[in-house]
């Protein structure tokens, strides 16, 4: 056989291989996901260490009674609206509150923004660029939760900075810290709830009581996902 001959025989082939490993990946229902953006990978880390930090944590301060949501939880706050469902990144449930966490993995200098809503941060540019607060974020979440459980529980939630590379500077709110920082801020909160008359919370009863308007669904959650992206000056919960 000629050398051209070879040459296409070669390159058809290489060709019907193709063919049938995409043929067999969408019979398999395992087609590729599209390569996620830098923000998504550096945010997906970011989350983890956190969460890998809230186990430890809650572990030692409550034993074996604590409920932490592995993965993101879509509340269902607006049935019926433009945007129905707000992503919570870190569900805790302790018997001394319910906590919401929204982690951030920036770098850099943190600083208060010209308002409540926002945040200044300055990276290894020396460039300030706006951003929008975790704190706010947070706050329509907890109204929504706060108006569907007991009033007697305590529900409160707090802005993460995952880097290790971040400084926040001290004007800003308490409860906005870094992972190192949340071991300190947790047994705060617990050492408070302990000198005073609070109820207690009963973790399995609001974790049942939360399931009821949340959702972990995968597609579910890719829409929301998809929606804020193509929409972020219009929703509240925008990440």
């Amino acid at each position: 056989m000629s050398t051209s001959l070879w040459i296409l025989a070669a390159v058809a082939f290489v060709a019907w291989q193709t063919l049938r490993a995409r043929s067999l990946n969408q019979r398999a229902g395992k087609e590729s996901p599209l390569p996620k953006m830098r923000n998504d990978r550096s945010g997906d880390e970011g989350e983890a260490r956190v969460q890998a930090e809230l186990v430890e944590i809650l572990t030692w301060l409550c034993g074996r009674n604590f409920y932490l949501h592995s993965g993101p939880l879509l509340l269902n706050h607006a049935p019926g609206t433009a945007f129905p469902t707000a992503e919570i990144d870190h569900l805790a449930i302790t018997p001394f509150g319910i906590f919401v966490f929204e982690t951030k993995n920036w770098t850099g200098l943190i600083k208060p923004g010209p308002s409540a809503d926002v945040l200044i941060r300055i990276g290894t540019d020396g460039e300030p660029q706006a951003r929008k607060s975790p704190l706010s974020q947070n706050r329509p979440k907890l109204a929504f939760l706060r108006g569907i459980l007991p009033p007697v529980w305590s529900i409160e939630g707090a802005g993460v900075f995952a880097s290790d590379n971040c400084v926040l500077s001290p004007e800003l709110p308490v409860n906005i810290v870094r992972c190192a920082d949340l071991r300190q801020w947790l047994r705060d909160k617990r050492a408070r709830h302990v000198a005073s008359t609070a109820v207690t919370v009963n973790v399995a009863a609001a974790w049942a009581a939360i399931q009821r308007i949340a959702s972990t669904d995968e597609g579910a959650l890719r829409e929301h996902r998809e929606k804020v992206r193509a929409n972020p000056k219009r929703s509240v919960f925008q990440p």
